[in-house]
């Protein structure tokens, strides 16, 4: 027997039909709730509404539950590569060897950016944020790829796919470079996908690149635990941007702009940022642990808790290990890192933040990971977005493919009633 819900409204009764996910979450289906009603509802910031029913990514945030397509994250983590994963969300089930094999050779078919591409970032100065650079020459490659996919066309929609995962680590690693001052690297073929991100990044003309294989697994892992996370600001714009049809470049360019916000993929720079700001007070962690105590003080404690998950964040617990190896593994000695390492031991055992569950996240992690590497925090949300590439992709594609409408809030106006126009002269 299907169920309902009932909304009384003004003495007369509306039945709503309810839907039931996989993993028994319930939503009230309320289509048609203003043709029936003359009402819409009001919910700022979409926390109580579900703009879409996905078949992708599963989050609890009240169990510290994240999985893609059934797939828990900690086992993703251990036994898969990051292309095994992206393949997954954005297909649906675990490549075959054969599978895997010959996704990554498609992508290799378009991993070689158009030269043209070079005149468009050099056009940007050498301060301009990565992540503006990086919106913009994704949009920009819509300029070089100007059909329009097909999406009834299977294998139209899987060339579209390779092409913008074999295009965009590439220019994504070109906006370090041109931050740098340093000649921009293409893709190499004969290696796999994460370690050519690394050599994109870090290999000089000057010297060989040696790859560092703790190193490698940190960055595979990060690319992993960032592939998607359900309906987040970033992955609603890609969506909502698509569902007017739009490209699959200028979709993902548009979630671009939207992780660049310091409230979404920018949480690991504010960490850094945040430990420089202690550094340059004198470096005492206890006194900004008290500061984040004092709700008198308006002094926040970044990259703990989160705004998901209310007990604690599955990916940190994973990523906490890698970032523990990679410290060991580099030796580094750096005041910021150890002023980190601080307050994670102490934040860990007071009860204050325990008691509130306000545990280390991803975000507080990754930050910690790549300063290690000497990677700026300017970069960092750059990072994010290539490992948060597959969801958008996959989310894209679930949306085009479902042929769902075209997004279109609806809104409460609060401004003036009706008046009339009043001459200039008697204003």
């Amino acid at each position: 027997m299907s169920k309902t819900a009932i909304l009384e409204l003004e003495g007369v009764k509306y039945e709503f039909p309810v839907t039931v996910g996989t993993e028994n979450e319930v939503a009230i289906n309320i289509e048609k709730l203003r043709a029936q009603t003359g009402a819409i509802t009001l919910d700022p910031g979409y926390k109580n509404s579900g703009s879409c029913e996905s078949a992708i990514t599963f989050l609890d945030g009240e169990q510290g539950i994240l999985r893609y397509r059934g797939y828990s994250i900690e086992e993703l983590a251990e036994k898969a590569c990051f292309l095994e994963v992206a393949y997954l969300i954005i297909f649906g089930e675990l490549p075959k060897k054969a599978e895997l094999e010959k996704f990554e050779n498609d992508i290799r078919k378009h991993t070689l950016v158009n030269e043209e591409m070079k005149s468009i970032i050099d056009g940007f100065p050498k301060n301009a944020h990565p992540m503006g650079v990086l919106s913009s020459l994704t949009c920009a490659l819509t300029a070089f790829n100007p059909g329009v996919v097909n999406v009834d066309n299977e294998e139209k929609m899987y060339e579209a796919i390779c092409k913008i995962m074999g295009k965009f680590l590439v220019i994504a690693t070109w906006t370090y470079r041109k931050a740098k001052g340093y000649p921009l690297n293409y893709y190499d073929n004969t290696k796999p996908y994460v370690e050519n991100f690394l050599r994109l990044m870090f290999e000089l003309p000057t010297e060989p690149y040696k790859i560092n294989k703790t190193v490698l697994n940190a960055i595979d892992k990060l690319f992993i635990l960032h592939a998607d996370h359900e309906q987040n600001c970033s992955t609603s714009t890609v969506r909502m941007v698509g569902s007017s049809h739009a490209g699959l470049f200028a979709s993902i360019s548009a979630g671009v702009s939207a992780l660049w916000g310091p409230l979404h993929g920018g949480a690991n720079q504010a960490v850094l940022e945040m430990l420089e700001e202690i550094q340059k007070d004198g470096g005492d962690s206890d006194k900004f642990l008290a500061k984040a105590k004092d709700k008198n003080d308006p002094f926040r404690l970044m990259g703990f808790g989160h705004r998901v998950y209310k007990n604690f964040d599955p990916r940190a617990r994973i990523i906490k290990k890698a970032a523990d190896e990679v410290l060991a593994e580099l030796g580094v000695n750096d005041p910021i890192l150890s002023i980190a390492k601080s307050l994670e031991e102490k934040a860990l055992k007071d009860e204050y933040f325990v008691s509130r569950n306000l545990y280390p996240n991803v975000d507080f992690y990754s930050g910690i990971i790549y300063r290690a590497l000497g990677i700026p925090t300017e970069m960092f949300t750059v990072m994010f977005a290539i490992g948060r590439l597959p969801g958008w992709v996959a989310q894209w594609k679930e949306m085009r493919v479902n042929n769902e409408p075209i997004g279109r809030p609806r809104q409460v106006y609060v401004g003036e009633p009706l008046r009339s126009f009043v001459e200039m002269d008697k204003r």
